[in-house]
């Protein structure tokens, strides 16, 4: 991605576990543009959830570099807040709280912030209406379908306006129809927020609203494809 300013920048990333006996990572190399929409596929244990935990700050490589906007990633005591800062997650089991409303939901990654409890309420429904869910902000999650409770999820990963979403599988648990209409809301939001977004997937369908299609295999990338605007 030519003359783009860098968001993620990854060299050399290994991670290995059980002693050493897997090996999740195998010198990995990786760079994201700002305001970039990648997708990342490859076999069951190729390294893709080692990769998106690492690029979410989740887990350190064991060697290796990570910077962000150039600067490297946090130590471990400052990557909660690096985070809550920067970072949104979409998984593919939603997590969302079955207590609280929709909207409830969307405010919980606000509570650490200085926002007042009136401002997060606002945000919350401003983002519950760019997701469709505006008249369902206060149902809870067991009133909502399966699509519906991933839009409301992705609400909430946008609460703090993160620069760069992370989503793990996000279709896997929908039907084809509400997948579909998922990574149509994704599409929406990188057009109109221009967020950096790293979607992890299986699905071919999925990883063809990519900009650019990222092959993993063995803990390495294979190939990078990149697809027509």
């Amino acid at each position: 991605m030519m003359g783009q300013t860098p968001r993620i920048e990854a060299q050399g990333l290994t991670r290995s576990y059980d002693g050493g006996r897997i090996a999740a990572l195998r010198g990995l190399d990786l760079s994201i543009a700002a305001g970039e929409f990648i997708a990342i596929v490859g076999p069951s244990g190729c390294g893709k959830s080692t990769l998106l935990a690492m690029l979410g700050a989740l887990e350190a490589p064991q060697t290796g570099t990570l910077s962000f906007d150039g600067e490297p990633f946090p130590p471990p005591h400052r990557a909660s807040a690096f985070r809550a800062e920067h970072i949104g997650f979409v998984f593919q089991s939603f997590h969302l709280l079955p207590t609280l409303s929709a909207a409830e939901n969307v405010e919980v990654p606000m509570f650490e912030s200085t926002r007042s409890s009136r401002q997060r309420r606002e945000r919350a429904r401003m983002l519950l209406h760019l997701v469709g869910l505006d008249h369902r902000s206060n149902d809870r999650p067991s009133m909502l379908s399966g699509g519906e409770r991933q839009r409301v999820a992705i609400a909430r990963a946008l609460a703090n306006q993160p620069t760069l979403l992370l989503a793990d599988e996000p279709t896997g648990s929908l039907d084809s129809v509400n997948a579909a209409r998922v990574m149509q809301l994704f599409e929406q939001l990188h057009a109109e927020l221009g967020t950096t977004l790293v979607v992890v997937t299986h699905a071919a369908e999925v990883a063809g609203h990519a900009q650019r299609v990222v092959r993993m295999q063995d803990g390495r990338i294979i190939t990078e494809v990149e697809h027509a605007a």
